[in-house]
């Protein structure tokens, strides 16, 4: 692309903003504006290399969707153009999750206000299942036929599913396993990878501790494969079985308020923060977990198209992805625990009928589930909260 034709910026800051405020719905959602900004109407990416960022982004842990918003700013301006995009994309709905966590979690807040939060939070598990399900089929679709039989990707499904119900934080141990034992075959196969193969390694890095926010918002961030719904099992054991920090109908909430907010479900970790130590450690906990984001994409962004074809990559991912697709469908079972009233097992049914059945948004099933549950707060329904 020619200079001239680059965008500056400040056009990024602009067009990045008013995806950050309109990006409702989670990363399909963010990939089809993502697209349709860069590719359809500025043609500032070509679609092939729009398709290639998305694979790679998808190899990485943490928000797919922030991290190719990150990319593309990237491709556009460099580092700079990645700060811009990626902060102007993430800010917007972390704004509002904030503004909501101090409304519900702080003390005195409106009975309807509670309500409607216990409301949504009772169909969120059954849009865990939709989630999980939305990835299964395209997952298995892909799994190469060279990789061997499908039993094993059901396998890798399995370990994520009991990892999740069982193992709590440890579970990102989970997700490495199956991605580690899976690269090993695939290395099995290439002993002797052609010259120039890119070897993904992990960027970790040995920091003094932090306390408890920092190191639940590191492994969001930055151990987290598959995003969106994996990091419940992270975020839950700590912050309401270990630390106390939150209930589990007031997680179950918080996970709703991700939902219902532009932008990535990894910012639920903010209300995290929040119900531990007010603003400053909800703040803090949003800068860990979104700083792997930019640091993968500014440290690697010169070599995903090697990530994207790399087979030992894509071999972690064989093992990992389906791991979390597991994950996922076991965070359903976790958030059905936080369901503390009888009257959200309606809301809760009607939510398979719509979401699994009908095929319907999520969103629409949301915002009609927390009016129902803000009706019947206002008029003095039971909130265990």
């Amino acid at each position: 692309m020619h200079e001239s034709d680059r965008p500056s910026l400040r056009q990024i800051a602009s067009a990045w903003l008013r995806l950050g405020v309109t990006g409702f719905g989670g990363p399909p959602a963010h990939i089809v504006l993502l697209r349709k900004l860069c590719v359809e109407d500025n043609s500032w990416i070509d679609q092939e290399s729009f398709e290639h960022a998305v694979a790679a982004t998808n190899l990485l842990p943490g928000p797919a969707s922030t991290q190719l918003a990150i990319y593309l700013g990237w491709r556009l301006r460099a580092t700079k153009g990645a700060l811009v995009a990626g902060l102007c994309f993430i800010l917007p709905g972390l704004t509002m999750i904030l503004a909501l966590a101090a409304l519900l979690l702080e003390a005195g807040a409106p009975r309807w206000i509670t309500g409607a939060a216990v409301g949504a939070g009772a169909v969120v598990p059954v849009v865990a299942v939709r989630a999980g399900a939305d990835l299964a089929l395209p997952s298995l679709r892909r799994w190469p036929k060279r990789t061997g039989p499908r039993a094993r990707w059901l396998l890798w499904v399995l370990a994520g599913l009991f990892g999740c119900l069982f193992l709590g934080p440890a579970l990102v141990l989970c997700l490495l396993a199956c991605g580690i034992i899976e690269m090993c075959i695939e290395l099995a196969r290439a002993p002797r990878p052609p010259s120039g193969t890119f070897m993904l390694a992990p960027l970790l890095a040995v920091t003094p501790v932090l306390g408890g926010v920092a190191w639940l918002a590191l492994k969001v961030g930055a151990l987290s494969f598959g995003g969106g719904f994996v990091i419940v099992p992270l975020m839950q054991s700590q912050a309401v079985h270990t630390a106390h920090w939150m209930t589990e109908s007031q997680f179950l909430a918080a996970v709703a308020l991700g939902q219902l907010t532009p932008g990535p479900v990894v910012q639920t970790v903010a209300v995290v923060g929040w119900a531990a130590g007010g603003l400053g450690a909800a703040l803090l906990a949003a800068t860990i977990a979104f700083a792997p984001s930019f640091l993968f994409v500014i440290g690697l962004g010169s070599s995903f198209e090697r990530l994207r074809t790399s087979r030992v990559a894509q071999g972690f991912m064989s093992g990992a992805g389906p791991a979390a697709i597991g994950a996922i469908f076991g965070s359903a079972v976790i958030l059905c625990r936080g369901l503390g009233e009888v009257w959200q097992l309606p809301l809760l049914g009607l939510a398979v009928l719509w979401l699994l059945v009908l095929r319907r948004g999520p969103m629409s099933m949301l915002l009609f589930a927390a009016l129902v549950g803000g009706i019947l707060g206002a008029l003095g329904a039971p909130l265990s909260f």
